[in-house]
């Protein structure tokens, strides 16, 4: 699509390249476009769903399971600043969240099968998400490669650089 000028003629010269979404997902620090918009959309869910259910928990039986509670509120904390993060291309931040989140789901995941009985109550990352079909297990290596994949621009497309006669 060409732009006119009020005339109605195409302005003289060349035109600016446009950037599309396929262009965007493969520039260095743009970590909310393209692919990057659908996985904040499921770090947006997993954060509503987690807080939510965290926030219920805690206040009508935070006295029954406080740890598996306290710990799906962490996972929802971490869910939330993810998805600012990722949305914003905060990338520093978002490297440390979604580390954060890949250390929580191996931990929990790991504690809540070796010692069930500290986990009364399942929480977002017990079982390794199972409650939540393994996605919170998956989420944060998805999240990682986002991160490291558009940290590193595609380089396919150009030849080798000629070099300078001194």
């Amino acid at each position: 699509m060409t732009s006119l000028t009020p005339s109605g003629q195409q302005p003289a010269g060349p035109q600016p390249a446009r950037v599309g979404a396929s262009a965007a997902s493969t520039l260095p620090g743009v970590t909310g476009q393209g692919f990057g918009r659908l996985l904040v959309l499921v770090y947006a869910v997993f954060a509503l769903a987690a807080t939510a259910r965290a926030s219920y928990q805690l206040v009508t039986r935070g006295g029954e399971a406080p740890l598996a509670y306290g710990l799906s509120a962490l996972a929802g904390v971490v869910y939330v600043v993810a998805t600012i993060a990722l949305a914003r291309g905060l990338r520093r931040l978002a490297w440390i969240a979604v580390g954060v989140e890949l250390v929580g789901v191996l931990v929990v995941g790991s504690l809540s099968l070796l010692d069930s009985t500290a986990f009364p109550e399942a929480t977002v990352w017990s079982g390794f998400g199972s409650g939540y079909g393994y996605v919170p297990l998956v989420l944060p290596f998805v999240g990682l490669w986002w991160l490291w994949r558009t940290g590193h621009p595609r380089q396919a497309t150009e030849g080798p650089r000629e070099q300078e006669n001194s």
